[in-house]
């Protein structure tokens, strides 16, 4: 293995635990409540709601992914980040309009469990999954360019 086949491994690696953690704290943490209850309404007050929220979410996964990549000295170009990033808003957005995750459940079979919400909320939980899945091609953007 090369020395940059492997530094761009570890920047991935580093990069996705990052991305998941800012994830986490993007959506549960840093989004208000009128933001997370309005960000999927029509019109322009949900789309206010979505662009502040996406705002906030990557503004505090970018931050997460600097400061990390820094302390560590790793190596991060600016069009990997700014592809990374940029995918992630750009699905992260379509998440959240929630219509692209009751689709996917409908797709794959599980009408219902976009609407269970006992024992777990299904869109949530499905909600999650895909935000994971992108978030996986945004650390991929990020390693790779």
């Amino acid at each position: 293995m090369s020395y940059d086949s492997l530094s761009r491994s570890v920047v991935f690696v580093v990069t996705l635990a990052v991305l998941l953690i800012g994830h986490s704290l993007g959506d549960h943490v840093a989004q208000t409540d009128h933001q997370a209850t309005h960000k999927a309404t029509p019109g322009r007050a949900g789309w206010r709601a979505l662009a502040g929220h996406l705002l906030t979410y990557h503004l505090t996964i970018t931050a997460a992914l600097l400061l990390t990549c820094a302390v560590l000295r790793l190596p991060l170009t600016a069009a990997g980040v700014t592809a990374g990033v940029a995918f992630s808003a750009v699905t992260h957005g379509l998440l959240d309009r929630r219509w692209p995750v009751r689709a996917v459940l409908r797709a794959t079979g599980s009408p219902q469990f976009a609407d269970t919400t006992s024992p777990v909320c299904g869109m949530y939980v499905a909600d999650q999954a895909l935000h994971q899945a992108s978030l996986l091609v945004s650390a991929l953007l990020i390693a790779g360019l």
